[in-house]
């Protein structure tokens, strides 16, 4: 009877040891997981106090990305898109010299005015002087400067070799010979500087 009984008490005990094993053996295996398993990594950038994401340490920024509302680079440089031409053009001849034909003249206000078409000379077969060959097209009304120097030969001056006569001289010359004696083709040498005006004007001899 007595053995009966110390055999189940040692029975009870090799199990409740067995149980004890079985439990211990979980629990270091759960630990050992714990231990070695990293938490996973945050896939949301980190964010300022302000909420704007932190820029990276390296300074680098991030690209905009396509149909972002933030401006270009150009824009951002202040690119303010083609720059308007100009509405004025240059007057005819500026800067230029020519040889033309005069067919009126006037002054008005304290200033004179040509109307001038380009010709051509060629110098005469025979005789010291100038064939002109008269141009085509429309005359164009011009100004003198108010310093502009003439130069007159005959017929429309008083002698062969030029010499100098004011602007209202030559005009009135200009004007009696076209209402007094019969037309005759007469070419001009003139300089026009960079606005367009007349600044020297000499008159070809024609004998």
């Amino acid at each position: 009877m007595h053995i009966s009984h110390r055999s189940a008490t040692v029975r009870s005990l090799t199990a409740l040891a067995l149980s004890l094993m079985a439990l211990t053996a979980c629990g270091g295996k759960g630990e050992g997981q714990s231990a070695g398993t990293a938490p996973a990594a945050s896939a949301t950038p980190a964010t300022s106090d302000s909420g704007s994401p932190s820029v990276p340490a390296d300074g680098t920024a991030s690209t905009p990305a396509p149909g972002s509302d933030e401006p270009s680079a150009s824009a951002s440089a202040g690119d303010t898109g083609p720059v308007a031409a100009s509405s004025t053009s240059a007057a005819p001849w500026a800067g230029t010299k020519q040889f033309v034909q005069i067919d009126d003249a006037r002054i008005t206000d304290g200033r004179t005015y040509l109307s001038v078409r380009p010709a051509q000379k060629k110098a005469h077969p025979e005789f010291e002087a100038w064939v002109i060959v008269p141009g085509k097209g429309p005359y164009t009304e011009v100004p003198m400067a108010e310093d502009a120097t003439v130069l007159l030969s005959v017929p429309l001056g008083d002698a062969k070799h030029p010499a100098s006569y004011s602007q209202a001289d030559f005009v009135s010359r200009l004007k009696a010979r076209s209402s007094t004696e019969a037309p005759m083709l007469l070419g001009y040498d003139v300089s026009f500087d960079g606005e367009g005006r007349i600044t020297r004007l000499q008159s070809l001899y024609t004998p």
